[in-house]
């Protein structure tokens, strides 16, 4: 049996032999000493496989560690099930929510009458610590669905058994077993506690931090920044769902299957246009003139620059609105990346200097000669844009490096205003499976590429990772400067994008490297109820730049 073996990203394909079937785990243990990270899952035939897949004919097998999405998430559901069998022996039955990603990590809360407190929170780390130290085996069952749902529902947990009864595509449901407890999770598993050797717990408002390493650094944890903002964010966005009655996926669900999509729609977009409204009002009881707006890819950027423009207007403001990519430094001078190719993305590549010099110009009264840059040329063309604004006017800049100081740093301070926008997804599937933000903006970014570049979804997979580094390094540090961050996730847009994101995915052939990605995706995205009703959608919705129909991008 020949085994073409890839034993990490940016590896060769090995070819190996074995006369007999071979476990995944079997070939793992045979080269972990030299490789530098934990392998947790590989990538067999195209398709993500746990680590007791057999492998029994030719084979094409990349081994996964945490610098991949697949493996990293592989990590987070490990992670989280040794979590929730420790809070367990710990404290005895309470429910524990796991409900969005926060300080790089999971916020958590058990359901005690009082918050737990820091000593109970050493005691649940001290058993998972137990737990990995003697590497307790994770055992995979399956069931059928109707066993799956009369388990949740003997177990209490309605929102998984409501969800598993209407899946008729499901014909079997996975459990994962660990000495006595019992869950289900939406994704795959490594198979013993052993696996999971980087974490820590850390007692945070009302709850607890489930922290762990970045997909960038997998033997370390990152360090703690307390992204209070965020977690307010996500506070309001837990608000907005009680509000229209979403707290899980089949709460969605049932509410589009009753026909209550166009109220779902509606009230959606109406809390997103009244915080619109409250930041417009900041800006102006603020005499605010520089507004900076920046955000992870497919966070409705362009949208709610121009949605906020209308509400200033409304508040008697006339903002001007400037692009940063006409600052773009000429070809010529771009400075070089590490790979010898002209780098873009980075704040170098503007010209930092003139952008200074001209806002400080407008804010003063006096007429500039705002640059165009000519992306044939790769030139800035000057001449065609000469402006001046008023005393009051304030000046409303979008771009990925809006936050960094660096770009504003001949600006005076009190003169700005900083936004953060991204899609900060506080819907669950069920109360310990979350539905992470990036696979939202992804799925954003596979409809938009599609429509508007022609894209297919393979090519957006394969250009994500490069995506994902480029917010690491210019967009996420900076977060924690904004004044106010806005969520621009809708509720309902999952619903939305589904049937254009489907067939996409469904066109990624098996014999793609991005295959198995699209997978994992399709698995998760067929949960969701379709929306049918797309023309409630209003044509100035966030989510009208990535289906189309926006009266802001077309």
């Amino acid at each position: 049996m020949k085994i073409m073996l890839k034993k990490g990203p940016g590896e060769l394909f090995d070819e190996i032999i074995r006369k007999e079937p071979v476990r995944l785990e079997s070939i793992v243990r045979e080269y972990q000493d030299e490789l530098p990270y934990r392998i947790l899952i590989g990538r067999v035939n195209g398709r993500d496989e746990e680590l007791d897949f057999l492998i029994d004919k030719d084979s094409t097998v990349e081994l996964l560690d945490m610098r991949t999405h697949s493996a990293n998430l592989v990590y987070q559901h490990t992670l989280s099930l040794i979590y929730l069998k420790a809070v367990k022996d710990v404290l005895g039955i309470y429910s524990v929510e796991i409900e969005n990603s926060l300080n790089k990590g999971l916020y958590t809360e058990i359901k005690t009458s009082d918050p737990v407190t820091e000593e109970q929170v050493r005691q649940i780390e001290a058993r998972m610590r137990q737990l990995v130290d003697e590497d307790v085996p994770i055992v995979r069952e399956s069931y059928s669905r109707q066993d799956a749902v009369d388990i949740w529902e003997k177990y209490n947990y309605p929102e998984k058994s409501r969800l598993l009864e209407r899946a008729d595509y499901v014909d079997e449901a996975k459990f994962y077993h660990i000495e006595g407890y019992r869950n289900f999770f939406y994704g795959l598993m490594a198979p013993s506690a052993g696996y999971i050797e980087y974490f820590e717990l850390k007692k945070y408002r009302r709850g607890v931090l489930l922290r762990f390493p970045y997909y960038s650094k997998p033997d370390e944890i990152p360090p703690f920044v307390d992204e209070a903002k965020l977690y307010t964010a996500f506070g309001e966005a837990k608000k907005w769902q009680q509000l229209l009655g979403v707290s899980y996926l089949e709460d969605l669900n049932r509410k589009i299957r009753g026909g209550g999509a166009k109220d779902l729609i509606l009230l959606s977009e109406a809390l997103h246009e009244k915080k619109i409204a409250e930041i417009a009002d900041m800006i102006t009881r603020g005499k605010k003139r520089i507004v900076l707006i920046a955000g992870p890819s497919s966070s409705g950027k362009t949208t709610f620059a121009r949605r906020l423009c209308v509400q200033l207007r409304v508040n008697g403001l006339d903002p001007l609105y400037i692009g940063m990519d006409d600052y773009f430094l000429n070809r010529s001078e771009t400075p070089k990346g590490a790979d010898g190719k002209p780098n873009y993305e980075d704040i170098e590549a503007l010209d930092i200097g003139l952008f200074n010099d001209n806002m400080n110009d407008l804010l003063d009264g006096r007429a500039v000669d705002l640059p165009e840059f000519d992306f044939i040329s790769g030139t800035k063309k000057f001449g065609g844009r000469i402006t001046s604004i008023r005393a009051s006017q304030p000046i409303v800049i979008e771009g990925i490096h809006a936050l960094n100081g660096k770009l504003t740093e001949y600006i005076d301070d009190r003169q700005k205003f900083r936004i953060y926008i991204s899609p900060f997804t506080q819907l669950n599937i069920d109360v310990h499976n979350r539905v992470p933000t990036t696979d939202a903006r992804i799925l954003r970014r596979i409809v938009r590429d599609y429509k508007y570049r022609g894209n297919s979804a393979a090519q957006t997979i394969a250009q994500w990772p490069k995506v994902r580094a480029g917010e690491d390094k210019n967009i996420f540090p900076y977060n924690g400067e904004a004044d106010v961050l806005f969520n621009s996730a809708l509720v309902y847009e999952l619903s939305v994008l589904k049937k254009y994101a489907e067939p996409l995915l469904e066109g990624v052939s098996p014999d793609q490297p991005e295959y198995s990605e699209a997978v994992r995706m399709l698995d998760f995205i067929r949960f969701f109820e379709e929306i049918d009703e797309e023309q409630y959608v209003p044509n100035n919705s966030i989510m009208r730049e990535f289906i189309g129909g926006s009266i802001f991008v077309e």
